[in-house]
This record gives structure tokens, C-alpha cells and sequence, in this order.
């Protein structure tokens, strides 16, 4: 080109008027714009993870006995970023098409918890969770996932009838001070079944209605008290599992002084640690200061006895409401327990898990309402306020 040219051309440009200039230099503008807002959204929806599992037939809160079979299950999603208060839907899906079942906010670990119907006509259904788009982070839709894998149980005793089926049996027949109940036994008169439920009960030992015992607590006297029966019942010899889930829906009893439990230890024949023991709960009665729920993980380590666990912290945020109480209603209680972790909630709502002591033992399951000597001086009234009851509605396992 000519220096002519070229001198003619940017004098042509510099006559150019300025709306197509600025014309020109908009369009280059929002180009960027959209290219760099494309990439945020892409950024934010790869970041943007949700996962949907499905469990048991675990959640059952309610007034009265009920079938084990109209429980619900547990469907938990776990949604990353974990956002508290991000929307977060359940839903079914019905034919093509998807139908929104439950819906709730995720919590600060980047949880839902939900109960919903585990089949319908007998028939599995199938769930997802969607997670709408929340502060930066992009509308998420888990994987489907069916419940098919929990439609039946391994074992389920709804305690029907008049009398417990023969796959229990009474434990802890005798006076054990060794096992501080000095001043209790476990005992068939403690035990009864009637209107669906097992009735666990701590009563007087009408056997021994002359005498007092004296209790104690780390070695000191607390008072005199009756001498008690409890109700304590297991499957040893009968029944157990390992890896799966174990339930109980349980109505707890009230005052403390004695404390209920559903709890799972190894069978005799298991060859294994003797000393492995997984408390799924236990509960020290109303007005306990700690609130009363605990859960507890008993091992082994170096030949050294090991326990793992606490009081259930926030315990009242798992009932449904403020009228709500474990001695007021039924409440579903239960352990996940995999090769290398333990899961406990209520009513399909995580209370605790760990890593520690994971038994690698069949272990079968218990119920009881224990009266243990260092407990005794705790209950207001004393042997006044006596019979006091835990009433078990249903026991259910499923082996993994």
C-alpha cells in the first residue's frame, strides 16, 4: 500500500461518526460479558453436587402402636456447596414424569433428611432430590435412586399377641453387683406383650418386699431402696446380624432412676472381642440435665477397654415438636452399620457417627429398662413411683 493509502484510510476513520464507533465498541464489550458469565455458570454447576440414598423403613413418629410396614423410609441427600437454608426438593417419579413429595432446607453439613412411602402396590418407587439455585451456587438434580434394596426386612417382630415369640429370652436373671445392680435383676414378671407392644418394665421384687437395699455410687452409700425387677430381653442363641441396619420404635419411660436401652453385643460363639457392645440408645428418663439420649460405642484396643460416645447433644431438635417427648410417643431408633462406620438417627434424622470400634462380630439385639444401683437415689418419689414402664412397639433388621 501506497503512503498515500494508507494516510487517506485513517483519515476516513477519523471522519467516521461516532455512533458507529460506539456501536462497534458495545458489541466487543457484552461479548466478554456473556463469555465470562457463561464460564461463572458453568463453574458454579460443576461445583454443584447432589447425591440421594436411600434407607430402611426408619422414620415413625406417632401417639400410638402402628405397623412396622407403614413406617417410612429414610431418604438422605447430601448437596455440595453445603449452603444452610438452600431449598431442597424430593421427588417421585410417577411414569415420565417427576412429582415433588417433600420439601425442606438443607442444613449447615449440606444435609435433607426426608421420610417418604418405601413401595406403593408392593412395588419399589423410585426418588431424586433437586436443589433449586442458591446464593452463587447452580440448581442441582441428583441421580434416581430406588428403594428396592430395603423392601424386605431380615427379621421384624411387631410384638403381636400375648407373649413374647421364642426368639427371645430373659437376660440377667440374678443379683449382679460386679454389673452394679446389687439391688436388681432382670425377671419375666418385669416383662409383658399386649396391644402390639413389648412392655419393659422396673417393678418391686415382691420376693424380697421385707428388705431394703442399700445402693451405692462409686463405692458410697445413696440410701435404701426396694429391691427391683427389670424387664431385659435379647436374642442370644436365637438371632443376629452384621452389617445392615437395626431399629427399634420405642416409648420410653419417664422418670429417671433407671435407664431403657436397645443395645446389640456379640454372640458367645463369635470368637471375637466379648467386650464389643453398640448402645443404639439409651435414655436416662425426663428432666435428665443432659437430655437424657445417649449412644455409645464399647471396643477393644491394645487389650484396652475403649468407649466411644455422649450425651446426644440438641436431643430435643429430633422431636417433631414442642408437645412432643420420648415418654410421650414413639420414636424410631437405629444404627447403620457398615464394615467401617456407624450411623445412628432418629427417625431416619442423624444424631451421631463414628469410626472407632467397629466390631466385625455378629451381635444381636436387646431391650431393656435396667434399675442400676448408682442410679436409684436419682428418682423423685423413690420406690413410690414404681412401676416404671418402656414400651417397644417393633424390632426390625436388615442385613446388608
Amino acid at each position: 500500500m501506497s503512503n498515500r493509502r494508507a494516510v487517506a484510510g485513517t483519515f476516513a476513520a477519523l471522519l467516521m461518526p461516532t455512533s458507529l464507533l460506539m456501536v462497534t465498541a458495545t458489541t466487543t464489550a457484552d461479548a466478554a460479558t456473556s463469555t465470562d458469565t457463561s464460564a461463572i455458570q458453568a463453574r458454579a454447576k460443576a461445583k454443584s453436587k447432589a447425591k440421594l440414598v436411600a434407607m430402611p423403613q426408619i422414620v415413625q413418629q406417632g401417639r400410638t402402636p402402628a405397623s412396622a410396614n407403614a413406617a417410612k423410609a429414610a431418604l438422605t441427600a447430601t448437596v455440595r456447596p453445603a449452603k444452610a437454608g438452600r431449598p431442597v426438593a424430593l421427588q417421585v417419579k410417577k411414569g415420565s414424569k417427576w412429582k415433588t413429595v417433600s420439601k425442606t432446607k438443607l442444613t449447615s453439613k449440606g444435609l435433607a433428611e426426608f421420610g417418604a412411602p418405601i413401595s406403593k402396590s408392593g412395588q419399589a418407587l423410585t426418588y431424586r432430590v433437586t436443589a433449586a439455585s442458591f446464593k452463587g451456587a447452580a440448581a442441582v438434580t441428583s441421580k434416581p435412586v430406588s428403594t428396592s434394596r430395603w423392601l424386605t426386612a431380615t427379621f421384624t417382630d411387631d410384638f403381636s399377641g400375648s407373649t413374647l415369640s421364642p426368639t427371645w429370652n430373659h437376660r440377667g436373671v440374678a443379683y449382679e453387683p460386679s454389673s452394679l445392680r446389687e439391688c436388681s435383676k432382670g425377671s419375666p414378671s418385669a416383662v409383658s406383650v399386649s396391644g402390639g407392644t413389648v412392655k419393659l418394665s422396673v417393678i418391686k421384687d415382691p420376693a424380697r418386699s421385707a428388705e431394703k437395699c442399700v445402693a451405692k455410687k462409686d463405692g458410697k452409700s445413696t440410701g435404701k431402696f426396694a429391691y427391683r425387677l427389670n424387664g431385659h430381653i435379647g436374642t442370644e442363641g436365637a438371632l443376629s446380624m452384621r452389617y445392615g441396619f437395626a431399629a427399634a420404635r420405642i416409648k420410653t419411660h419417664k422418670l429417671r432412676g433407671q435407664h431403657g436401652g436397645f443395645w446389640m453385643r456379640p454372640t458367645v460363639a463369635g470368637g471375637g472381642d466379648p467386650r464389643a457392645e453398640i448402645d443404639v440408645i439409651e435414655y436416662f428418663g425426663d428432666q435428665h440435665p443432659e437430655g437424657g439420649l445417649t449412644s455409645f460405642i464399647y471396643s477393644t484396643k491394645n487389650n484396652q477397654a475403649v468407649k466411644t460416645g455422649s450425651w446426644i447433644k440438641n436431643s430435643t431438635s429430633f422431636l417433631k415438636n414442642r408437645k412432643d417427648r420420648w415418654s410421650k410417643n414413639y420414636h424410631v431408633f437405629s444404627v447403620e452399620w457398615t464394615p467401617s462406620v456407624y450411623i445412628f438417627r432418629i427417625d431416619g434424622k442423624e444424631t451421631w457417627r463414628t469410626k472407632v470400634g467397629v466390631s466385625n462380630q455378629q451381635q444381636f439385639p436387646i431391650l431393656s429398662l435396667l434399675s442400676s444401683d448408682y442410679e436409684l437415689s436419682q428418682m423423685k418419689g423413690g420406690d413410690a413411683k414404681l412401676p416404671q414402664t418402656m414400651n417397644v412397639d417393633w424390632v426390625r433388621l436388615w442385613q446388608a
